[in-house]
């Protein structure tokens, strides 16, 4: 009795392990497979962690394609969650704050490396509000490319 209880525990703890984790596949340049949800995009960046503070991982997909409200292409921040074991969209954003040059998930937030129309760069938090990203706080703001990135980077 108390090793089929064992086992079955393991095995609650092998699915769950698999529903929370995620693989990036590349088909070509501008195809990807995230799970089962297919990326008709160039990706630049991949990460995953607790996005929403559900205790389950979500996947951060960076992808580079035009919106319909800004119709040149740019980096883009899409979200990920897993729901009955497949891959289901959270948020499929179209920007942030300013442009977006990278992201990293830092301390349960996203942490964003943006330029702005003045060609001046800013290191920004943002959070997850319900239906999308929020802004949180800048770390360093109107500065130059090399010292943003160190302020990224930290």
């Amino acid at each position: 009795m108390k090793r089929g209880i064992v086992i079955f525990l393991l095995g609650l703890l092998v699915d769950t392990c698999i529903a929370q984790s995620y693989e990036l596949r590349r088909e070509h340049d501008s195809l990807y497979w995230l799970g089962d949800w297919r990326l008709p995009y160039p990706v630049y960046q991949f990460q995953t962690g607790d996005v929403d503070g559900d205790g389950q991982e979500d996947a951060m997909v960076g992808v580079i394609k035009s919106t319909r409200f800004y119709p040149e292409q740019g980096r883009r921040l899409f979200i990920f969650k897993q729901v009955n074991n497949k891959v289901r969209p959270m948020w499929l954003g179209s920007k942030l704050g300013g442009i977006l040059e990278d992201f990293r998930f830092v301390d349960g937030k996203i942490r964003a490396l943006e330029s702005t129309i003045d060609s001046l760069y800013v290191v920004s938090d943002y959070r997850w509000a319900g239906f999308g990203m929020a802004f949180e706080q800048f770390i360093i703001k109107g500065t130059d490319k090399e010292t943003a990135i160190k302020y990224f980077r930290q």
